[in-house]
């Protein structure tokens, strides 16, 4: 049975915990075709980023177009973006791209900065899901969101600006707050007892775009994404690899 297509527009992580090489693993671990464009490369380990190279938006382009012009993608996951034009690339081709998943990254675990809220901004209007954690949606709507309620507020501010469903992950509070049809819902889950969540937010949004693509409603697909994630935590939390926080185990089952 020929497997649903699935894109990643993001970075590159030499470390291969995160970016898109985590994409990849979870499209992979998840019975998806993963395809790629990449949009900066890191030179990152599991201490941090020494050096971004942002590809040029005529690159972007040309990757984004080989890829849709041949193959028929199911989903689209985004995550890094630095360049003002490079967004303008993906937004200019919204149409195109379905069942979009924003991850807005815009710091990694280690601590480095990655990409700009305002030109994360510009492609807000076009998602159908949105994933930022709690820093993340704090920087966006340029307040709180480190408790339930400040999450709450923050995923519907965000709603606000076009996306239709804006999931605020708290993985520190072992709860996620959904925004999706003006209901706020809160999400809890596992706590895993891990530093290995390099990467979790990128598989997180990964697996969504994953099961849209199989035909699962935005509620039902992040529900199950969120399980996914937990067993992929649990799964790597024994590994040692790097010094600083691990990457998690895709291919947990």
């Amino acid at each position: 049975m020929t497997p649903p297509v699935v894109l990643t527009i993001a970075g590159s992580d030499s470390g291969g915990g995160a970016g898109i090489q985590a994409d990849l693993k979870t499209f992979a671990a998840l019975g998806a075709y993963g395809t790629s464009v990449i949009t900066a490369i890191t030179a990152q380990n599991t201490l941090g980023v020494t050096a971004i190279h942002p590809v040029p938006a005529e690159i972007v382009a040309a990757q984004l177009d080989a890829v849709l012009t041949d193959l028929p993608v199911a989903a689209v996951k985004v995550g890094m973006i630095a360049d003002p034009a490079v967004a303008k690339v993906i937004a200019d081709r919204a149409a195109d791209l379905p069942n979009l998943v924003v991850d807005p990254v815009l710091v990694s675990t280690s601590g480095s900065r990655l990409g700009d809220a305002a030109v994360v901004s510009v492609l807000m209007p076009y998602a159908q899901v949105v994933t930022p954690n709690r820093q993340e949606a704090a920087a966006l709507v340029g307040g709180r969101a480190g408790t339930t309620s400040e999450m709450a507020a923050a995923a519907a501010r965000l709603a606000g600006t076009g996306p239709r469903a804006v999931v605020v992950t708290g993985s520190e509070l072992a709860v996620d707050v959904l925004w999706h049809g003006g209901v706020i819902t809160e999400l809890r889950g596992e706590a895993v007892p891990t530093r290995n969540n390099h990467g979790s937010g990128c598989t997180f949004s990964s697996a969504i775009a994953v099961r849209l693509a199989l035909g699962d409603p935005v509620p039902e697909a992040i529900a199950a994404a969120k399980e996914y994630v937990t067993g992929a935590l649990r799964g790597g939390a024994g590994w040692e690899l790097g010094a600083g926080p691990g990457p998690l185990d895709h291919f947990f089952n």
